[in-house]
């Protein structure tokens, strides 16, 4: 999964397809875990959205502007606006289920 910045994030958002984005930080714990769940299942989900992640310490004008106090958390953006989300470390089948849901 691409790793992007806010500039970027607001460029995708108006984009066609849905936009599934990873926030976390480099010191999070279940984000280091979560990380390979998400790059697996993005290969799975790639036709039907984007996938990327998003540093909310070298991005915290996009956690303010989404209100996250909590990471990893997993949103879900469809025409530019945030759809789902799903917070904290979650198994394989638990993402593949949120995304299968949401997607």
């Amino acid at each position: 999964m691409e790793q992007i910045n806010t500039e970027k994030f607001d460029e995708l958002l108006k984009g066609d397809k849905p936009v599934v984005c990873d926030f976390f930080a480099t010191w999070c714990g279940p984000c280091k875990m979560l990380a390979p769940v998400m790059d697996e299942v993005s290969k799975d989900f790639a036709d039907k959205a984007v996938f990327v992640k998003v540093d909310i310490d070298e991005n915290m004008e996009l956690a303010r502007r989404y209100g996250i106090m909590s990471i990893p958390l997993v949103a879900v953006f469809k025409n530019g606006e945030e759809a789902a989300k799903s917070l904290g470390y979650t198994s394989k089948s638990e993402t593949r289920e949120f995304l299968e849901k949401n997607l």
